[in-house]
């Protein structure tokens, strides 16, 4: 009697999704309108322009911007466009708001960029546990693409899932 190990996994049919691959790749940086504010609470529109005018903006070359003012001041909307119309030409990515809110929407982006119809009635597991925390939106999400396509999802690694979804 010969022992021959089987790999049932492998021949299960089932797909593993690491969601590990979708996050966003390049480094995020911020850009705070606070530097350029007069006395920390006014944002004086000449003095604005002519720094802006004047900055070396090839320190965002090819990073994801993120845009915001993390002190407690009115900025006019005209402001963020500014800012955005010298980042464009060179930043890899321009967000409005936090380098957490920058990540969670580039994150969303990759994922929304998967043709989910390439996972028609297959099973799929979303590999549940990597090297990097991947927050609870991103599994959200990803459930929410695969659903109209998939026979099933489940969560965890091929050898032990939890279940999630099963077409019946």
């Amino acid at each position: 009697m010969s022992d021959v190990l089987i790999n049932k996994v492998a021949g299960s049919g089932i797909i593993s999704l690491d969601l590990e691959k979708y996050l966003p790749a390049g480094e995020m940086v911020v850009f705070d309108l606070k530097d350029h504010l007069f006395m920390g609470l006014i944002l004086k529109e000449k003095d604005f322009r002519e720094a802006l005018k004047n900055m070396d903006w090839s320190v965002y070359g090819d990073k994801n911007v993120a845009i915001t003012c993390s002190v407690d001041a009115i900025i006019p909307v005209w402001a963020y466009m500014l800012v955005a119309s010298y980042l464009q030409p060179i930043a890899k990515n321009i967000f409005t708001g936090t380098v957490e809110e920058m990540q969670k929407h580039l994150f969303i982006k990759n994922l929304s960029s998967i043709d989910a119809s390439e996972f028609n009635d297959q099973r799929i597991v979303v590999k549940g546990c990597g090297e990097v925390q991947i927050d609870n939106y991103a599994y959200a999400e990803i459930t929410r693409l695969l659903l109209p396509h998939v026979k099933s999802v489940m969560y965890g690694e091929p050898c032990s899932t939890v279940p999630i979804f099963k077409r019946k």
